[in-house]
């Protein structure tokens, strides 16, 4: 092979090397900057390669070409730590999304669990539709007062709220009111007896269903409902005003407890512990009770279409099962609550299956508190101390 047709334009080797050389050297000085030698560092010739042609191999002896190479890594980790630094923000942004959607679940199965709760034991409750029957439960000793519900006692301000509740709800048609009480306080009876007759004034009928117990004042408060629904074996009646002192004077003595009492009048401090009545005092009680034992005839005789003759004859403060009071004409019909719900039904004019509004049944907060523990019997002791403890004694229905 001819040189020209290696060479075809017959161009001295030197000068294409020269021309090489400029390319390479170009091209090196981007890459291979060493300021040691200029803008354009040349290779080692002790290798036995030529000197015009790049070397891009590695400098074993870090004398030359790692100045060049070390100064364009720097460059490339710069523009890499600069990439970085620019995604770090929309990384973190990212990363706390999983966490965000964690949290969401947990408040919402949290809040799910709270509403699940509160519709099984009654809490709350769709009073916007129609057709339905309001239970409202009256349990433990009847009181006025403001008692939180679930230690016993049953307050005329928490039944009286609910009866007016109901009767305020256009779909409710009829009310229950379900009772397990022993009875209570006459003036709390006659309050809750006040809200019963308006509910009725609205043509709102009115069914009781009794349940273990239903005495005294829980019968004063039953008396004048449409329809009373018993069990044979209920424990109802006692029919009677009741006034209880306590005269711990001989105690007193006993432990060296004096009293010197300053009194406006003679009757001021009847009913203290520290003495027993007087017989003047034992009268005019006599005659309190008397006066709450007529409004009690007169509720049950006007309530259950008797006259007084016959309401006094059974009111002699006995109790009566069930079965008996139905006799006497005390009770109407036998049955549990969902008889009494069908009855109220009946009465109200619903067609069909009654939806039940649960008013006041047992709520999460209510089964806490009357968990039965010494610190909910303190708890309803404090509450209640004013009628427990009344200094003048308690007068019961």
């Amino acid at each position: 092979m001819n040189d020209k047709s290696t060479n075809p334009e017959d161009t001295n080797s030197e000068e294409l090397s020269g021309d090489e050389n400029l390319q390479s050297s170009s091209h090196d000085g981007r890459e291979n900057f060493n300021p040691d030698k200029g803008a354009y560092g040349t290779s080692d010739n002790s290798s036995g390669r030529n000197s015009s042609v790049p070397d891009f191999a590695p400098d074993v002896s870090g004398k030359k070409g790692d100045q060049g190479a070390s100064f364009g890594n720097k460059e490339i980790e710069n523009k890499s730590l600069s990439m970085n630094s620019n995604l770090s923000p929309q990384k973190k942004k990212r990363s706390l999304i999983p966490y965000l959607l964690v949290v969401l679940a947990l408040i919402t199965v949290i809040l799910v669990s709270i509403a699940a709760i509160s519709f099984s034991f009654g809490a709350g409750g769709d009073l916007g539709s129609s057709e339905k029957v309001a239970v409202i439960y009256i349990q433990g000793t009847i009181l006025s007062g403001n008692v939180p519900a679930g230690l016993g006692y049953a307050t005329s301000e928490e039944i009286s709220e609910n009866i007016r509740k109901a009767a305020a709800d256009g779909g409710v048609r009829a009310i229950v009111l379900r009772i397990n009480s022993p009875g209570g306080s006459p003036a709390a009876a006659q309050e809750i007896v006040r809200e019963i007759e308006k509910a009725r004034a609205k043509g709102i009928p009115i069914v009781v269903s009794m349940g273990d117990l239903a005495t005294s004042a829980a019968y004063y408060i039953s008396a004048p409902t449409d329809y009373i629904i018993a069990n044979p074996s209920t424990n109802t009646g006692s029919i009677g005003v009741i006034w209880v002192f306590q005269n711990m004077s001989a105690s007193y003595q006993e432990e060296g407890v004096d009293h010197y009492i300053a009194k406006s009048g003679e009757l001021k401090d009847m009913g203290s512990t520290w003495r027993g009545l007087t017989d003047e005092e034992k009268e005019y009680a006599d005659a309190v009770v008397m006066e709450s034992y007529e409004d009690f005839i007169t509720e049950v005789s006007e309530g259950r279409n008797m006259s007084r003759s016959e309401v006094k004859e059974l009111a002699d403060g006995r109790i009566y099962t069930g079965a008996r009071a139905k006799e006497l004409g005390l009770v109407d019909g036998f049955g549990n609550l969902y008889d009494a719900v069908d009855k109220a039904a009946e009465l109200g004019g619903i067609e069909g299956e009654p939806r039940i509004e649960y008013m006041n049944r047992a709520t999460l907060s209510r089964l806490l508190l009357g968990s039965g523990s010494g610190g909910s019997n303190e708890t309803a002791e404090q509450f209640v101390s004013y009628f427990e403890e009344n200094p003048y004694g308690k007068i019961l229905a």
